[in-house]
């Protein structure tokens, strides 16, 4: 379950308003989620800690030049060396974690100082600081700060100016950011910014653990707004946010943990509130159902591919083997006549013929299956995007398309709003800029993935890092599999082949959700053919063909 800002704003109103749940009962369990997070992350690292000795992290700080030649200016600057060298040294004798707590005047930043009481309760070291104005703090914030000084504790004024401090800060053990909570929506700037470099720049061997989401990503895209912490490990509250995953979010997220704080039951899984929130991870897949004794090749499928064109014979060939080992019953691949004996001697187990001149035997052959898949390596020659809009016209099966396939549509899309029968885009970013005239990067992919499938009442497969697929309901997708050793020409057309290959077996779809479902299924083990043959070969060296040697390996483990 994935939860833009917005919901969540609306979720932890009802939970406080109309449930009755007190906003501090929310705060202190959120704040005693990141202390377990850090006590944890502690104990895994003590090891890697125990064999350094703190030294001058800001050795620019330490020297203290700058301040000018006269004898008192030298002693001031020696004054401070000092007081600075002191630090290092009682960091070096100390063998208490130390732990520097960052927050911000708002609801985050009160998560921040309670978690700092309670790891003070649990025997560590720390030191809270408040960046921003202090006047601007919430009331719960001021609260929890009533319970830290009750505590023994001090929410310190941050001062990036001070060099005792920042010194103090960047020798800790473990930092935690609580800066600003899922509605960030502008780049950071001023002190945050400082304190945001700040455990940016902390040693590799130290670790940053956020609240809720990394400060400076944007909860909704996973967009950096100029600068944003990178942690070792997120924190995050009764629901992921799509920031975690997409765009650079994974990158600064870092270890993902999902805490429930006490949200009532009924606002996340209640009938009244089902909908609510439609778009999920898909990180774990449906099982597949056994096939029974009796069947037989015509239970399984029969899939029409249209594919290839001269100097593009791997792509169609790429295709029709996935949909085979995805399990379909018959695959029948229609290619160019130039090409065909080329792609012959490539199948063995799909079967491919030449395309018929006329029209209407094509569509006869394509007539007489299940689903269809066009695209893989078709060029964009016109007679040949006339063949495409032709049959998604003409044909009332599922029908994928693919690379070209998509590049037929554009200016067409009547075609598609056409079609009462399911269609499957799966364009990467670029295809989907040509077909829709979105501006690159696209900023928000989730919401343009799901606004074009309830548009255009088709399924969305937006490719890339983090793929997205959202149905024609509002549902989505985000698919946690794969790695950057797919990014290489021919991945695409294995993942279209499996994904017409579950939508001809009817069967499937009994086994989940919907086609949407079963089409985000098989790019998850798309993805997770990929993350196998990462696993053997690296990313390096690993091939689409490796990604179609490991689908059976996956695709077995989730046999019922």
């Amino acid at each position: 379950m994935v939860a833009t800002a917005a919901q969540m704003k609306e979720l932890d109103r009802q939970a406080i308003e109309e449930c009755g749940v007190p906003s501090l009962d929310l705060m202190e369990c959120a704040a005693q989620c990141v202390a377990d997070a850090v006590e944890e992350l502690l104990d895994r690292e003590n090891d890697a800690r125990s064999g350094i000795i703190g030294g001058a992290t800001f050795p620019v700080v330490l020297m203290g030049g700058g301040g000018g030649d006269t004898p008192e200016a030298r002693q001031e600057a020696e004054r401070e060396r000092q007081k600075l060298q002191a630090i290092l040294n009682e960091k070096q004798w100390d063998k208490t974690p130390w732990v520097g707590v960052l927050c911000g005047p708002g609801n985050n930043g009160g998560d921040g100082v309670a978690a700092a009481r309670l790891l003070m309760e649990k025997g560590y070291r720390v030191r809270a600081f408040l960046v921003g104005d202090r006047t601007k703090m919430t009331p719960d914030e001021r609260a929890m700060e009533e319970k830290l000084q009750k505590a023994g504790g001090v929410l310190e004024n941050f001062c990036p100016e001070d060099s005792a401090q920042v010194t103090w800060i960047m020798e800790c053990d473990c930092l935690v950011d609580a800066l600003f909570g899922v509605g960030l929506s502008r780049p950071v700037e001023g002190d945050f910014l400082c304190a945001v470099r700040l455990m940016q720049d902390a040693p590799s061997f130290r670790r940053v653990v956020s609240c809720d989401i990394p400060s400076g990503l944007h909860a909704d895209t996973g967009e950096v707004l100029g600068e944003a912490v990178r942690a070792g490990v997120t924190a995050t509250f009764t629901c992921a946010k799509p920031g975690h995953y997409l765009g650079d979010g994974p990158e600064y997220t870092g270890e993902l943990r999902v805490y429930g704080i006490g949200v009532p039951n009924k606002l996340l899984f209640g009938r009244e509130n089902a909908g609510r929130f439609p778009v999920e991870t898909m990180d774990s897949c449906m099982d597949l159902p056994r096939r029974k004794p009796n069947s037989h090749k015509g239970d399984y499928g029969k899939l029409f591919l249209l594919a290839g064109s001269e100097g593009y014979t791997g792509a169609p060939v790429l295709a029709a083997s996935a949909a085979v080992r995805g399990g379909a019953g018959l695959v029948f691949l229609g290619v160019p006549r130039e090409i065909y004996p080329i792609v012959a001697v490539k199948c063995s187990s799909a079967m491919p013929f030449p395309l018929p001149e006329r029209y209407g035997e094509i569509l006869e052959k394509a007539r007489s299956c299940d689903a269809a898949l066009m695209g893989p390596g078709l060029g964009r020659a016109p007679k040949t995007e006339k063949l495409v809009r032709a049959l998604l016209e003409d044909l009332k099966m599922p029908v994928v398309l693919d690379a070209d396939g998509i590049n037929a549509l554009a200016g067409h899309m009547d075609i598609l709003d056409g079609r009462r029968a399911l269609t499957v885009l799966t364009p990467h970013d670029g295809e989907f800029a040509r077909l829709t005239g979105t501006a690159l990067p696209i900023r928000n992919r989730l919401e343009a993935a799901r606004s074009f499938a309830k548009e255009h009442r088709c399924i969305l497969v937006l490719k890339g890092h983090r793929t997205i697929t959202a149905g024609p309901d509002g549902r989505a997708w985000i698919n946690t599999t794969g790695n950057p050793g797919m990014a290489k020409g021919g991945s695409g057309d294995v993942l279209a082949g499996l994904i017409a290959s579950f939508l001809g077996q009817r069967q499937l779809e009994r086994w989940c959700g919907g086609p949407a479902e079963l089409v985000a299924a098989a790019v998850y083990f798309h993805g997770l053919a990929g993350d196998r043959a990462a696993e053997r070969l690296g990313e390096y060296g690993m091939t689409p063909d490796d990604l179609l040697a490991c689908l059976p390996e996956v695709l077995k483990e989730r046999e019922r």
